[in-house]
């Protein structure tokens, strides 16, 4: 990643970030009998990631600053704001390869429900997240593990070539959070 473009995008999506930000949080602040719950936080995150478990998620900007990386806060320095680890598969609807790869992370997403969570990037409609991350070939899928850094692969792999690099780098020991001191 350029910092470089990564500032110069900063400069021109700020605003565009905070109106999505607010249209995105703006719709959960009311309660279920639709009082405003503005002083309360919103507890819908566990029922989400229940609702979510076991699926392959379609993935937004605004959801892939929240849940993995915000470049936008931290454009120097890798930092994991999810609590599982993740794969990442950037896509597009076009293309023959992503259609093979698809299945099968929908598979590793039920195998791993309880140890990853698997998202999927449209590149077409989220040219910005395939810039940062220099996407130039597609499937190319992101493994993000809750501490240390992502790894990228590209193309249309196997499962058994998904799988070993979701335990090698996602659920290896050294992948794992460490616990609280």
């Amino acid at each position: 990643m350029n910092p470089t473009i990564i500032n110069n995008m900063n400069k021109r999506i700020f605003t565009l970030a905070l109106v999505a930000s607010l249209a995105f949080f703006g719709c959960n602040q009311t309660t279920s009998n639709g009082q405003s719950a503005s002083n309360e936080p919103v507890k819908e995150t566990t029922a989400v990631a229940s609702a979510e478990a076991g699926k392959v998620i379609q993935m937004n900007k605004a959801m892939f600053l929240e849940r993995v990386f915000n470049y936008e806060k931290s454009p120097d320095k890798w930092i994991y704001e999810g609590n599982k680890p993740c794969i990442i598969d950037f896509y597009a609807d076009w293309c023959g390869p992503c259609k093979r790869v698809a299945p099968i992370m929908a598979e590793l997403a039920e195998q791993y429900k309880d140890q990853i969570v698997v998202y999927k990037v449209d590149t077409d409609k989220e040219r910005e997240l395939a810039q940062v991350f220099g996407i130039r070939s597609i499937p190319s899928i992101l493994f993000c593990p809750a501490e240390g850094q992502p790894q990228m692969t590209a193309g249309a792999l196997p499962k058994a070539e998904f799988e070993k690099m979701v335990k090698e780098i996602l659920l290896a020991p050294a992948a794992q959070p460490t616990s609280q001191k």
